[in-house]
């Protein structure tokens, strides 16, 4: 992609653990991911899906070097971040910012919000007016400058993700990583931090990396998606393509659970039940990680893993079966508006 902001290649992320066995402590390694590549556009939001455990998180923080990467390269605006000296990257996370799941443990309670975004400031040892700073970027969440004296546990869980995207916008950055930024907030509420993110976006041309479980709302904001399962990607492609065309077994099964938006079709649709518990990413199944629970896995699954390419399906695909699969979402389903959405 000739406007890549972030390119991703080979990313590895292995987390040490020791357990004791009897008089014996065992040293294991948790893949907590194996081989991921991706590219982000300017301005474009990349959405990363999967069950709680699959990596998504762990990538989302690689990148930004909160915790370090085992192997692999990530290049920001050209710039490899992987290895790079901490003077230099401190400098580069000017660009490079995140909104964290929790928006309240997220803030220090006993700091006013002006207080937190001020921070960034403060850290990078920007002069200026900060206070004013402050009203503005709060006003640009659709929050009042009179918010800016009060401390996090006065606001609501709506209010406060507002304050986190306020102090992820502090330093005007390029790109924000969006840690499941919707998922602790009611339904209601989501739909309206959605739109300001996708308000934000046209209007400071920023890129997102948006990590979620819920697909409705990932396929609202996101223009590419990767589905994760185990520390790997197991199909990516264009949202609209990878909706009505999926062609992944565990992709079409996720979708499977999204809810139809009329009751008759939703009691009479059929949903596809994986079976079985998600192996433990430290004694990964051979082969293909998801060949335990599929429904179609043959031999051939468990002796060779199954590379990410295109296999006549228009999207690359972590499947030996993906171009005979029948896509069995329907158009109804795929294309039905977001839980919470206002659009």
């Amino acid at each position: 992609m000739a406007d890549a902001i972030l390119q991703v290649e080979g990313l590895v992320k292995h987390f040490d653990v020791r357990a004791s066995k009897g008089l014996r402590v065992v040293h294991r390694t948790v893949q907590a991911v194996s081989d991921v590549s991706f590219t982000i556009g300017s301005g474009q939001t990349v959405g990363v899906v999967g069950e709680s455990g699959s990596g998504k998180t762990t990538v989302g923080r690689c990148l930004l070097r909160l915790i370090e990467p085992t192997a692999g390269s990530v290049k920001f605006k050209g710039q490899e971040l992987v290895g790079l000296e901490a003077k230099r990257l401190r400098e580069l996370r000017r660009d490079m910012q995140i909104v964290f799941q929790d928006p309240y443990a997220s803030l220090d309670p006993r700091r006013t919000v002006q207080d937190a975004i001020i921070e960034p400031f403060e850290i990078q040892k920007i002069k200026g007016d900060h206070v004013k700073k402050v009203a503005d970027l709060l006003e640009l969440v659709g929050l009042s400058p009179d918010h800016a004296r009060r401390f996090p546990h006065e606001f609501s869980g709506g209010q406060r993700q507002r304050i986190g995207i306020a102090r992820a916008l502090a330093l005007n950055p390029s790109l924000i990583v969006l840690d499941e930024p919707v998922s602790a907030l009611d339904v209601s509420i989501q739909a309206g931090v959605i739109n300001l993110l996708q308000d934000l976006q046209q209007e400071l041309k920023l890129s997102y990396l948006f990590i979620a479980h819920d697909l409705s709302v990932v396929r609202h904001i996101s223009e590419v998606v990767a589905v994760m399962y185990l520390g790997k990607i197991m199909e990516i492609g264009p949202a609209e393509e990878l909706y009505l065309q999926p062609r992944h077994p565990y992709t079409q099964a996720l979708l499977s659970a999204i809810p139809e938006p009329d009751p008759i079709v939703e009691r009479d649709r059929q949903r596809i039940l994986l079976q079985g518990d998600v192996p433990s990413p430290i004694n990964p199944p051979s082969g293909c990680r998801f060949r335990t629970r599929c429904p179609i896995a043959k031999d051939i699954c468990a002796e060779e893993e199954p590379a990410l390419v295109t296999r006549g399906s228009g999207h690359p695909v972590a499947c030996h079966f993906a171009e005979v699969m029948p896509v069995k979402v329907s158009a109804s389903s795929a294309s039905s508006t977001p839980t919470g959405a206002a659009l």
